[in-house]
Parts: structure tokens; C-alpha cells; sequence
């Protein structure tokens, strides 16, 4: 039998399962947590990752692994191989302003030229924004930084090896892939290349990059001698890991929302609700995020004095559409609708409908209309769905499940819980080692088919035109 190794280097937590390369059995797993904040220093990273080893009884009969990670974090890198400065997480908002002005200073069809040029209008999130704030606001370390790389690339290059007094020949290491890749701000999906006057403009000068690799390429290895394979990041993971192909739609419900499309060719979104992103096999992977989504459950839970099952309970037990209540659930500002500075809402109260009931119902529709106007969004680009597939924390809800059925109008499969990201990660190390993706045993999922509620959805986009 030979293993795989599949890494999950979140936000949060990492987390390695080691699974069977011919069949996706699970044969074992590990987790450790990382330190909380939006900036973190990459060793945290390193001594997680190698605690969730061990946890999982270690690599050393392992023939392959592949990192899957939190997409756009800045490690910057001296000459040396030493990080410069903590790394800037997607979540970290500084760079935002940068963003802006890379807009901006594009001309008066700025957002137009980003999106054909690499997929994504700035914000705050892409590694391109936080290197132009690093260069405006920490110039020394900008004139430091030797090469430029992503979460799982640093912690790939640190599984072959290198690290810190590497030099220059490590440096010239760095591996990464198109998922991951395509995040940046610098990298073009639809070209397949970096581009270096992007990387003038933002931090001053051309930096050394990681090699691009391809979906089944690998071209080094552990000390033990298992094989390093591209990695990915954590969105395209969460695709191999529930097996969605061309057609398919992902919904992610955690702290935040997702909504993400496999197709065959790139997309451009000039109004920025879409990013252009590739996946992990030579597809696509236009997605839009919403940044409220299962804390929205935690909060309202925690308003009726619940928990999250007895919430579930109670949104079960009132009707479809809440008696007329209609939650905007913008309780952090909002993504897809770009509004940052928006608050939530509640609307439509009455004396008669003013019930616990009502509240949970419409507190789980919120979120489901929510994601439908990112489903929107993609649908705006020609992107049908031929499946929705709903996965995340969030997903575990009974009524969330329905609620999203009956705002898309269409059936939702439910995969069992499962660790999507670092099971991708799994998927793609075994596909290295044999050449070819394998033909795993789905997981176990049930389909759930709501009456389509149109109603629910025009009333909430209704409110939800009053926020700003």
C-alpha cells in the first residue's frame, strides 16, 4: 500500500491526513493551531505543520505529499532565505488603500485592464496590494526582499529542505502552482506567466519568483524521499477535495462564504465581484467570497441564548420566507456587493412575526441569499451550474442546506463532513506519484431539494438595496 500525505495550512490550523494512494482510504491524520492575527511569522507555520506531523504518526513511509494553503499571504525572503518581516494574511485589511491606487493609477478603465490582465481587480487581500504597502510604508524591507512567495510555497520549500542560510541556490528552489498563482495580483491565468511591470510597480523591483510547476509535475523531494508535489491553494484544494469538475458549483460556508465554478476558460470581471482565479488541474476557478457567513449563525445563536443545533431546530420549525422577516447579514461589511462599510439589517418586523422561529429562519436565509448574489455574479459571466456542491462548517446545518436549495432554485449535494482541503491536497500527491488523478471512492453525500423560493430572494435583495 502506498501512502500520501495531504497538508491543510489554514488560517486557523494545520491539519495532515495520510490516506491510501490507490483507494483515498484514510489511514490517519494529525492537527495543530496557529496563532491568531492577520500578520504571523512563518515558523509558527513550520512548527505547526510539523506537530500535525507527528501527530499523524510522521512522513517517513509516505511516497508523496502535497500542501494546500490560505491564498495571497506576502513572504518576503532576504538573500539569504530569511524571512524579512511576519507574513501579511489575505485578511489583513492595511493594504487596502494600495489596492485602490493600483486601480486608479491603471486610468479611467483601471478595473477593466486588472481583470484582463490577471483575472482579479485589486483589493486588499492580493499579494500585489501588500507588496506596494510594503514598499510605501517599510521601504527598507522592500529593498531586502530577494524573492517573493505564498504560504504553501514557503512550507513546500521547507518539507524539501531549505530554509534560512539556504542562499541564493535556495532561493532558485521555490516551487508553487496556477492555483495559488493566479491569487497574486501577478501571475496571469489566461498567459500562464508572471509579470514583471506589475512587480515594478508594487515593490519597486522584479524579485525571484517561484517556478510555476504543473498539475502533475514534481521535481523534488522530502529528506525521507517522498515526492513534493505542486500544492495548492486552499480554494482549489476544497475543489479536488469534494471532486467537482467542469460545471460544477462549490459553496463554502465558514467564517466566510464562497462560491466557486470549475470551467473550462478564464473569466474577467471588471467589476471585481469575481475573481479569475485557475485550479489545481489546468481548469478555471472563478470565485466570489462574502465575508459573513457561519459567524452570522454564531451571533444569532448567541442572541437567543441557543445552540447552533437548537438554532437549526428552530429555523426548521418556521416557514419558508419567515413570516416576511428578511435578515441582511452584513454584520462585517460586505464583499460580493462591494460594500465595506455596510452594517446589517432587519427588515419587515411585525408584531406577528417577531418570533424566535422567524429569527433563526431568517437568519439562515440571510446567508443563503447572500451566497445567491454571488452565485449571481457568476451567472453575470456566462457560468451555469450544473451541481451546487455545499461544504464548510456552515454546511452541517439542516436548514442552511434547504434554505440554499430554495433561494438557488436548484439541488444541493451535501458531502459528509470531511477535511475537503487537506483530502485535495491528498488527491493531488497521489496523482504525482501514479501520473494520473485518481479514481477515489466518493464520499458518502445526500442531495437535498427545497421548493424554489424566489420571493425570499427578491424581498431580501429588496432590503438588501438600502444598505451603504
Amino acid at each position: 500500500m502506498a501512502l500520501v500525505a495531504g497538508v491543510d495550512s489554514s488560517t486557523q490550523s494545520c491539519k495532515v491526513v495520510i490516506r491510501d494512494s490507490a483507494t483515498g482510504a484514510l489511514v490517519r491524520s494529525g492537527t495543530a493551531r496557529h496563532a491568531e492575527g492577520t500578520e504571523i511569522d512563518p515558523e509558527i507555520w513550520w512548527r505547526a505543520l510539523q506537530e500535525a506531523i507527528q501527530a499523524a504518526g510522521g512522513l517517513d513511509d509516505v511516497e508523496a505529499v502535497a500542501v494546500s494553503g490560505q491564498q495571497h499571504g506576502m513572504v518576503c525572503l532576504d538573500e539569504d532565505g530569511a524571512v524579512v518581516r511576519p507574513a501579511l494574511l489575505w485578511n489583513d485589511v492595511r493594504s487596502a488603500a494600495a489596492a485602490d491606487k493600483m486601480v486608479s493609477e491603471a486610468g479611467p478603465d483601471g478595473a477593466a485592464y486588472w481583470a484582463e490582465e490577471t483575472g482579479t481587480v485589486p483589493v486588499a487581500s492580493i499579494t500585489a496590494a501588500k507588496l506596494r504597502w510594503l514598499a510605501e510604508n517599510e521601504p527598507e524591507n522592500a529593498a531586502r526582499t530577494a524573492a517573493v512567495c505564498l504560504p504553501h510555497d514557503w512550507l513546500s520549500w521547507r518539507l524539501a529542505g531549505y530554509g534560512p542560510g539556504s542562499g541564493r541556490a535556495g532561493l532558485e528552489a521555490l516551487r508553487t502552482d496556477r492555483s495559488d498563482a493566479s491569487g497574486t495580483g501577478y501571475w496571469s491565468p489566461a498567459t500562464g506567466e508572471y509579470l514583471p511591470a506589475v512587480l515594478e510597480q508594487t515593490l519597486g523591483h522584479v524579485p525571484l519568483l517561484p517556478r510555476v510547476l504543473g498539475p502533475l509535475e514534481a521535481d523534488q523531494r522530502t529528506p525521507s524521499g517522498a515526492l513534493i508535489a505542486p500544492g495548492t491553494g486552499d480554494n482549489a484544494g476544497a475543489a479536488l477535495g469534494v471532486g467537482a469538475g467542469v460545471g460544477d458549483v462549490v459553496v463554502s460556508v465558514g467564517t466566510s462564504g464562497t462560491v466557486f465554478a470549475v470551467t473550462d476558460d478564464p473569466s474577467a470581471d471588471a467589476t471585481g465581484l469575481v475573481a479569475g482565479f485557475a485550479d489545481a488541474t489546468g481548469h478555471f476557478l472563478p470565485l466570489t467570497a462574502t465575508l459573513n457567513a457561519s459567524r452570522v449563525l454564531d451571533a444569532t445563536a448567541a442572541l437567543l441564548s441557543v445552540s447552533l443545533p437548537e438554532l437549526t431546530r428552530l429555523a426548521l420549525t418556521a416557514p419558508a420566507g419567515a413570516g416576511g422577516l428578511s435578515l441582511v447579514p452584513y454584520f462585517e461589511g460586505e464583499r460580493t456587493p462591494n460594500l465595506p462599510d455596510a452594517t446589517g439589517s432587519l427588515h419587515g418586523m411585525t408584531l406577528a412575526n417577531f418570533t424566535r422561529e422567524n429569527l433563526a429562519r431568517a437568519a439562515v436565509e440571510g446567508i443563503a441569499c447572500s451566497l445567491a448574489d454571488g452565485l449571481q455574479a457568476l451567472r453575470n459571466l456566462g457560468i451555469e451550474a450544473r451541481r451546487v456542491i455545499l461544504v464548510g462548517g456552515g454546511a452541517r446545518s439542516e436548514a442552511l442546506q434547504h434554505a440554499v436549495s430554495a433561494v438557488f432554485g436548484l439541488p444541493v449535494t451535501v458531502p459528509s463532513p470531511g477535511e475537503y482541503v487537506a483530502d485535495g491536497a491528498a488527491r493531488q500527491a497521489a496523482a504525482v506519484l501514479t501520473g494520473a488523478w485518481p479514481k477515489w471512492t466518493a464520499a458518502s453525500e445526500s442531495v437535498v431539494k427545497a421548493d424554489a423560493a424566489p420571493e425570499v430572494l427578491a424581498r431580501y435583495r429588496r432590503a438588501a438595496a438600502t444598505a451603504g
